[in-house]
């Protein structure tokens, strides 16, 4: 790409990479977010219905959270395969399984049809679902990012994080055609139509990633005799600062993530006056102008600095905890609006816009894909899940007071503001054992 290249024409050029690389994303996310939906609807009753209905309950959630402990044995064996035999053939893979999973949870009979095979089944799918998505996020942002110009990087590593909202998005729109069915065919075939629709995601993704060659960074590894022949074991030794930092940035990503996008609605209903309807649609629409706003942010952090960017976003983000809760504690609709817009629209995006590429930018290329896998399931592991658990146990312990959530969304602000300080000094360090010879 030449210096005067413009933004149009690099998308062109480029097309097919980022929208094999935006398309596992979104079906990740949609998956994600449809599964949750339906523990919480429909597998209790017949999947689950040999047990108390609570218990029932219970254990679709279960199967649900499956696959926070799966994603990381996911993530550390195909990062592993990708570190080895390259990033196209790991995505493939890890699409096929993820996207065929999802599929036939949408095909599995019933517990009336076939008894305790029916959830076996269920949980099995899960546990193949979990396997892809844990090494999904790494291979489609090290497509998008390992592809880039020079000068589009941040751009470019921006478009997967976007698979994030447009997940959320697709699910939540999917979910409310659902709603139209009546109680009996919603039980009967409705639930299983969104699933059976995720196959035209998985098949699209299949065929443009079927036509995209091996990423440029990894043909160079490969060429120079670099690859890594046991990446795991020469990340952890060479690399633990690195994995630690990643970890790190990922935390003030993901703990307001679920605050601003699960935990709203929750508070909204149940501590404060909202209807449910109120507080998802403030969530609808903050995911639609976060959809925008990170491929946006993702250009800027190419012009003024990806670490610029993610420290002033994340400080900022910091500032706006007490009047974010303050806007919802008005009760009104714009209130409600307003604090999840510019929380979750506007301050989040920058912050998932550049974390993959800063993530990449602190590892080399010969363990990348295993660098940036551990530190993302890392981080996602202390503050991802956990957090509306955290906030809703802080709002319990201190009778419906925000101040303690506040603090704990401040840690997490801290936490990520030391961790983008260690990554500069560690990009630093790279630079100058890299080109000894300019100093």
């Amino acid at each position: 790409m030449t210096e005067h290249e413009s933004t149009t024409t690099v998308l062109r050029k480029n097309k097919k990479v980022l929208i094999a690389s935006l398309t596992g994303s979104a079906i990740e996310w949609f998956d994600y977010f449809l599964y949750g939906t339906a523990a919480a609807l429909v597998f209790n009753k017949i999947f689950f219905p040999m047990v108390d209905p609570v218990i029932g309950l219970i254990l679709s959630y279960l199967s649900f959270s499956l696959t926070f402990f799966i994603r990381p044995i996911g993530g550390v064996l195909f990062a592993h395969i990708g570190d080895r035999i390259g990033r196209k053939k790991t995505l493939v893979l890890t699409l096929s399984l993820m996207g065929g999973a999802t599929v036939m949870i949408g095909l599995l009979p019933t517990y009336e049809m076939i008894g305790l095979w029916a959830p076996a089944l269920l949980i099995l799918m899960r546990i193949i679902q979990g396997m892809g998505i844990g090494g999904e996020w790494g291979g489609a942002l090290l497509l998008a990012y390992e592809y880039a110009p020079e000068k589009r990087k941040g751009f470019f590593g921006s478009i997967p994080q976007a698979g994030v909202t447009i997940g959320m998005l697709m699910a939540t729109f999917i979910v409310s055609l659902m709603t139209m069915f009546s109680e009996e065919d919603f039980l009967s075939w409705g639930w299983r139509i969104p699933f059976l629709l995720s196959s035209v995601l998985v098949l699209l993704g299949l065929w443009i990633r079927k036509d995209i060659d091996e990423t440029p960074d990894f043909q160079k590894v490969k060429a120079s005799g670099q690859v890594a022949k046991a990446p795991l074991r020469d990340t952890l030794k060479h690399h633990w600062r690195e994995v630690l930092i990643a970890a790190g940035l990922k935390v003030v990503e993901t703990a307001p993530f679920y605050i601003f996008s699960t935990f709203v609605v929750s508070y909204a209903t149940s501590t404060l006056t909202y209807q449910k309807s109120q507080a998802l649609e403030a969530v609808t629409l903050g995911a639609m102008v976060a959809t925008i706003m990170i491929p946006l942010m993702g250009l800027l952090s190419d012009k003024i600095g990806r670490q610029r960017m993610y420290a002033t976003s994340v400080f900022i983000l910091g500032l706006f905890i007490v009047p974010w809760f303050m806007l919802l504690n008005t009760g009104t609709t714009w209130g409600i609006v307003l604090a999840t817009v510019i929380a979750f629209g506007v301050l989040w995006a920058p912050v998932t816009a550049v974390l993959g590429t800063l993530c990449s930018e602190i590892f080399s290329a010969n363990v990348r894909y295993t660098g940036i896998t551990l530190g993302y399931q890392l981080g996602a592991a202390l503050a991802g899940g956990t957090a509306p658990l955290i906030a809703t146990g802080l709002l319990a312990k201190y009778d419906g007071d925000w101040v303690p959530v506040a603090w704990y969304l401040a840690v997490t602000v801290a936490i990520s503001l030391i961790a983008i300080f260690c990554a500069s000094r560690v990009k630093r360090t790279t630079l100058v054992q890299a080109q000894p010879e300019r100093l």
